[in-house]
């Protein structure tokens, strides 16, 4: 099977990782600050924070801007669960907005007829790596004084013109999942400029207690206090060590990534139910997703004729507000974000990531051109 996504591990990740299990600190050490370090570097935040999920940075930010019930966080109903879990972990209420149909980000227009006095923030989601509309989001925020977030899980190493995502707003929260642009296994991170938020998150990450182990250790002494209640979020060396040596071969890996994308963009011009999604002027795209929408009712035939074929194609995603839970939560329902309906009836994520070969990929577009003219035939 040829896989959407897959982690690339090569010996001097496994010599990092091999390191840090020979040291005396396993968690709570110094390659937590390293990474954390990397990535601030990396993207250019003044601050990143370190957490042991993608969900758990999504989850710091709400809390680092103390969301409460009552609160109602804006997010795009095209992403996955969590984005909009993290909203209700802290008593809030998210709100789905529908998406560009070209390119599946969220959509300016629905975020603004949904601002309320209710509204404590915005959460834009670089969907399958490509940065979003952040000067026209980024007004919107402004005009009602809430901050404008980043869900940039699939987008670490993707840039708005000069700019990289990690900066673009107030935070950004990062993922580090195998199939995403780097790898610690399980992780997340959290970029700001904000010195304040930054403090705030170490804290929440820590069960709410401002010193960790190592902090004690060097201070020589044993005392310590919570002083707000967090969660044990805390990302390990052994992780940190491993996403040092990811984040040095990131451009390689985007570059590759891009190419892929680039061959299947050319590929893709003959058929006229199938077509991918756009990519707006002027960002470099991550392409942790490369995302194609077939349509007339086949997607799913081809969907189950290429799984058949071995390639290991998926979907992303089911629209949150579709969720069973949402639907008990919060009474949404069909019709509420027609864009991000309608897509997901017809989209299909193929493999792209920086291992597969040009002849691999080869095989991917024969398959996928012949599943779509058998499911053609079928339908006339």
């Amino acid at each position: 099977m040829i896989p959407y996504g897959r982690q690339q591990i090569d010996e001097a990740d496994i010599a990092a990782v091999v390191d840090v299990l020979r040291s005396d600190w396993l968690t709570t050490g110094p390659r937590v600050a390293e990474f954390e370090r990397a990535v601030a570097d990396y993207t250019g935040a003044a601050h990143a924070v370190a957490v042991n999920s993608g969900t758990a940075a999504l989850h710091a930010m709400m809390a680092a801007l103390e969301i409460g019930p009552g609160d109602e966080v804006i997010v795009p109903a095209m992403t996955f669960a969590a984005t909009a879990n993290s909203v209700v972990y802290q008593g809030g209420t998210p709100v789905f907005a529908d998406v560009d149909p070209d390119t599946l980000l969220i959509s300016a227009e629905s975020v603004e007829r949904l601002l309320t006095p209710r509204t404590k923030a915005i959460v834009a989601v670089d969907y399958a790596g490509q940065p979003c509309d952040y000067p026209r989001l980024q007004q919107l925020a402004d005009q009602h004084g809430i901050p404008l977030l980043t869900d940039g899980c699939h987008a670490l190493g993707a840039k708005l013109g000069n700019r990289s995502v990690g900066t673009l707003t107030t935070m950004t929260a990062f993922s580090f999942h195998p199939v995403k642009p780097v790898t610690t296994g399980e992780g997340g991170m959290v970029t700001t400029n904000d010195a304040n938020l930054a403090a705030r998150m170490r804290v929440f990450r820590n069960h709410g207690i401002v010193t960790d182990a190592r902090q004690r250790e060097e201070q020589g002494t044993w005392f310590y206090e919570m002083q707000e209640l967090g969660y044990n979020y805390r990302i390990c060396d052994v992780q940190c060590a491993l996403g040092i040596q990811q984040l040095r071969r990131l451009d390689e890996w985007i570059s590759r990534r891009q190419e892929i994308a680039a061959r299947y963009d050319q590929a893709f011009g003959e058929l006229g139910n199938l077509r991918h999604l756009s990519c707006r002027p002027g960002v470099s795209h991550g392409y942790h997703l490369y995302v194609v929408r077939i349509a007339d009712g086949q997607r799913n035939r081809v969907f189950s004729e290429l799984r058949d074929a071995g390639i290991g194609v998926n979907v992303h995603y089911v629209p949150v507000h579709l969720h069973p839970f949402y639907r008990r939560r919060q009474q949404t329902q069909e019709g509420m974000c027609p864009h991000a309906e309608a897509a997901f009836s017809e989209i299909l994520s193929l493999p792209v990531y920086p291992a597969l070969t040009d002849m691999q990929q080869d095989l991917v577009i024969a398959r996928l051109h012949a599943a779509v003219r058998t499911a053609q035939r079928r339908a006339a």
